[in-house]
């Protein structure tokens, strides 16, 4: 990036974890934009050059989540199998957020995230319904690669199976765990799910 980019990609970053602090201290909805700003020493003016909203700054990373495993998704090879294709992508996207995370700082960013979103109840109604949408787009393309009809049940049934896999290997962080701990819990989970999903497996539930 040039100095430019890197000087907006700071600005940004300072808000959100400012924004997050403030929030563990006095609550979501305890917490305005124009502290968030005075706190970065910006203007609110300037906040929403970066957020349309306060909700926005607080589920900003569900929209990298959204790019990049849809992108992940459409890069794998049409002829591999609908489940090694969304499990191979979920894979990437993992051992991505690995290599991303090469500090302590990264993983506890996202700790304090999921702490916001879990203590409040409209921020979590919101983060799953913006995963619903991610998840809509995997269907779709799931369903492209079967030649599947609109009313297949199929690709949402595969879709909502590994997905629930992948929330539960995040589901297990915890601070001070650190990302590689953290990797290593969602791929676990992938595996497990493969597994499940493989004829003759089902006995891995009972």
């Amino acid at each position: 990036m040039g100095l430019r980019e890197r000087k907006k990609h700071q600005t940004r970053q300072a808000l959100i974890d400012t924004a997050f602090d403030l929030f563990l201290i006095q609550g979501f909805e305890a917490t305005t934009v124009d502290q968030i700003a005075a706190a970065v020493e910006v203007s609110p003016r300037t906040f929403f050059r970066y957020f349309g909203s306060k909700e926005d700054l607080a589920l900003d990373f569900t929209a990298e989540y959204d790019e990049r495993i849809t992108a992940a998704l459409a890069a794998r090879p049409d002829d591999e199998a609908p489940l090694a294709a969304l499990v191979g992508a979920y894979r990437e996207f993992t051992r991505a957020m690995e290599g991303k995370s090469d500090s302590a700082e990264d993983f506890e960013r996202f700790v304090k995230h999921r702490r916001v979103i879990d203590a409040n109840p409209g921020l979590l109604a919101a983060s799953f319904a913006r995963m619903s949408e991610v998840e809509e787009k995997l269907s779709e393309e799931i369903a492209r690669r079967l030649g599947a009809d609109p009313g297949d049940l199929r690709p949402r049934l595969l879709v909502a199976f590994v997905t629930s896999a992948v929330r539960v290997g995040f589901a297990c962080a915890v601070e001070g765990q650190g990302p590689r701990a953290l990797a290593a819990d969602v791929e676990r989970s992938l595996d497990l799910a493969e597994a499940v999903l493989t004829p003759g497996a089902g006995r891995l539930l009972v």
